[in-house]
């Protein structure tokens, strides 16, 4: 999860040069080029994962909204900076672009000091010592046995899931109506007035 975060960190800081280039360049191509770049990114899934991962478990559910809360906050602040008195104007409209690189920066310079997610490292690289020692890194010093033992759990309880492809899961019936939720709820969350709050 770390690595994707760091290579998507840098795919953002390209995206991020090219469209601030653009003005320069005289070619509107690099913008869709940069923007199509940005949408590919995987940091909004990624990042959930990750925040939803590292925290103990009673700070699991406040972890996972803040990532809601800087994703509408991203979007004010970029709004607010769009406006003609500040980036929106035409000679500075190209840092306007440029700014979603910035923060891919900071998350590419910060990001290395922090350990991988602790149930990445015991369920899919099976390294108890490298999970303990996240989880000290993370928690601080203390008995989390029992953090380690839930993982373990889950661990085991996973070994009888099927994992299945992207194919497999839009053809199995049985998530059909799950996935229309899931794409219906994904589309229309820009009309629900999340910016608004």
């Amino acid at each position: 999860r770390k690595k994707c975060l760091l290579c998507n960190n840098l795919l953002m800081i390209v995206a991020a040069s090219i469209m601030g280039c653009s003005k320069i360049a005289q070619s509107f191509e690099m913008i869709l080029i940069g923007r199509f770049m940005c949408g590919i990114s995987l940091c909004v899934p990624l990042h959930h994962q990750y925040v939803g991962e590292i925290p103990p478990k009673r700070l699991r559910g406040f972890a996972n909204s803040t990532s809601s809360v800087f994703w509408s906050l991203g979007k004010a602040v970029g709004q607010i900076s769009g406006q003609r008195e500040l980036l929106g104007s035409r000679s500075l409209w190209p840092m306007l672009m440029a700014s979603c690189g910035f923060p891919a920066l900071v998350q590419l310079v910060t990001l290395p000091f922090f350990p991988e997610s602790p149930p990445y490292l015991l369920m899919q690289k099976g390294d108890q010592e490298g999970c303990k020692k996240a989880i000290r890194q993370l928690w601080g010093e203390g008995h989390h046995q029992a953090e380690i033992d839930d993982i373990m759990k889950e661990k085991a309880t996973m070994k009888n899931t099927k994992i299945l492809s992207v194919l497999e899961l839009v053809k199995d019936p049985a998530f059909r109506w799950q996935l229309y939720m899931i794409v219906i709820l994904t589309a229309t969350v820009q009309l629900c007035g999340i910016n608004a709050v």
